[in-house]
Formats: C-alpha cells, structure tokens, sequence
C-alpha cells in the first residue's frame, strides 16, 4: 500500500495519477483539513472534497475543484437573499456538505464521514482526513489576522503573508486509521502541494511525524515549485511573505527533517547540488500535470523512485532507524 499526503489541486492530481496506477485498494491519501471552515452553518472541507471528486472522476477539468457541469442556483438564491456568495457552491457540491455536517451533527467522526462519502462515488482507496479533530488555519496580513477561504478565495491572495499558524493543531491526535496507514504501508508520497499550508498541518499533527519516521519507508515529495513559480495556488507568495527561498531549496528546507527523496522539474536541474545541501535527495523528472496522461506519467516515475530506492537500499534500514533517533 502507498500512503499520500495531499492537500489542494496539484495534491488531489497526482493523488489521481497514483489510483489510477495501482492497484485497486492499494492507496490511502491522508488530506489536509487545516482550511476546512463553516460556512450557511456547513462544513465545508475544500480539500478533502477536491481529492474525493477527482478521485472519483467527477471534478470540474478547467477548476481542479467543484463537481464537473455544477449549477449554481442555490448560490444566486444565497446572493439574493444577501447571505456570502464568495464561495463557489454548486448545487451538487452542496450535497456533500449538507450530508457531512448532517452526520457530524449526528456524531459520527470526520474519518466516518469520508470513508462514507468516497464509497457512495466508487472510490477504491482509502481517503482520510489528517485528523477528526476541528483546525483553523490562520494567515496573519497587514489588514490582520485571516481566515485561510477569506485569504485565498474572497481576497484572492491578494495580502502580504506575514505568518501562518493552526489554531487548533496542538489538541489534535493522530487517528488509529492514518496510524494503521502509515505503519502499514510500504511508501509515504508528499504530493506536489503547498509545504505551508496543506502538507505542513498534516505534518504538524501530533504523532504524525513520529509515525512516518517509525515506518522505515522511503519518503518521496514532489515539487511544488518549478522554476521559482508556484504550479497553482499561493506557495510561492506564502514562502516569500515567510522570508524562506522561493525554490526547490526552499521546498527541500520545509522537508528536511523527513530527509526524503525530492522530484523537482528539468526547470531546476542547476539546483539539484543545492536540494541536496539542504536535506532532500533530488531527482529530476516532468512534473507539470496539464492532462491526465501527465498525472499517470508522473505517477508511474514516483513509483518507480519507491522501487528504486527499496531495491538500491538507497535508504536503507540503518539510514532510517538513524533518522528515527535524531528525532525521537
């Protein structure tokens, strides 16, 4: 079994390279939930819902997000009636969050929720959230402090990142299914997303890195930066308000301590030394997704590093049990 984080666009892609790669049932995708938020009194939970309808081959193509061919008349009906109509709600997304915080309400947990969703829409993988646990991030401007769907969706990333923190993450706890996961599988993949604020809340998870550093698997990210761009989203901008390297560097520098192997773009193959000095093995492949052919080629190579690495025992048993002791 592979183990992928993800959060966003570019996680949920090649999240969907990988399922369509493997075998059925061989995959579980660990998702960020730090940007869920309530919204018309629903949790909403843009990410995992991202990773759910792409796996399940009903997300919008030109978007990344959303349900392909959505109607939006509920939305016009919210406009009218004056209530916020800067989230794109589509009439079948709203679907999802209705029977979602329907059953929260209910009192079943996030992890219940998921599961039941994603085999409704056929899924064969497992998707979890990082946790069951209620975490906000928040992303400090200028004008104050911001919640991340007010940021990144209302004010369009328009605002100086001066800080990121999780409200919320240290009273998290690491779920026996993301635990039984990671102890069980034989890869942990971090997906091309952004290292601040989807794959660094999954991280930040108490237990979580003590987990991944246990399993004694090989860890493989990818990029989510080529050539100093942001593939999608706001990374590039949140690296630079943070005062971190807006690169591949700056990518391998948030990893370190997890000492992974990186993909990083034929972009950036002059900054493979640099990859190198600050924590992370480099290896460079395509790794731009604009089709789904993209999405299976990428996940085919990131397969095969896994492979490549177990076999040249490029990071053998002693290497990890090291790396485990370092960080104990």
């Amino acid at each position: 079994m592979i183990v992928a984080l993800a959060g966003g666009v570019g996680g949920a892609k090649l999240a969907d390279g990988l399922y369509a790669e493997l075998p059925a049932n061989s995959l579980t995708v660990v998702v960020n939930t730090a940007d869920d938020f309530t919204l018309h009194g629903l949790h909403i939970s843009p990410d995992l819902d991202t990773v759910m309808y792409t796996l399940a081959g009903v997300a919008n193509p030109e978007t990344g997000w959303g349900v392909d061919k959505d109607t939006f008349s509920g939305l016009d009906m919210l406009g009218r009636y004056g209530a916020p109509d800067w989230f794109r709600l589509g009439d079948r997304d709203l679907v999802t969050h209705i029977l979602r915080s329907t059953a929260l309400r209910e009192g079943s947990s996030l992890t219940e929720v998921t599961a039941r969703l994603g085999q409704a829409l056929g899924i064969q993988a497992a998707l979890l959230p990082m946790c069951d646990e209620q975490v906000q991030t928040i992303v400090q401007t200028p004008d104050g402090e911001l919640g991340f769907q007010e940021y990144f969706v209302h004010r369009q990333c328009r605002d100086q990142v001066l800080g990121v923190h999780f409200e919320g993450l240290e009273q998290a706890s690491l779920s026996d299914a993301v635990r039984s996961a990671i102890s069980q599988c034989e890869a942990v993949i971090i997906c091309p997303s952004n290292p601040i604020v989807s794959v660094g809340p999954i991280l930040g998870v108490p237990g979580l890195r003590e987990c991944l550093l246990n399993a004694r698997v090989p860890v493989i990210a990818v990029s989510p930066i080529i050539a100093g761009q942001a593939v999608k989203g706001p990374a590039a901008r949140m690296l630079e308000g943070l005062g971190k390297q807006v690169s591949v560097v700056g990518v391998a520098a948030e990893y370190k301590e997890l000492a992974p192997v990186l993909v990083i773009d034929e972009d950036d193959r002059d900054l493979a030394g640099e990859v190198a000095a600050a924590g992370s093995t480099p290896v460079v492949a395509p790794i731009l997704m604009k089709t789904p052919e993209d999405r299976r080629s990428l996940a085919r190579r990131v397969l095969d590093i896994v492979r490549e690495v177990r076999i040249n025992n490029g990071m053998s048993v002693e290497d990890q049990d090291s790396r485990a002791e370092m960080h104990a």
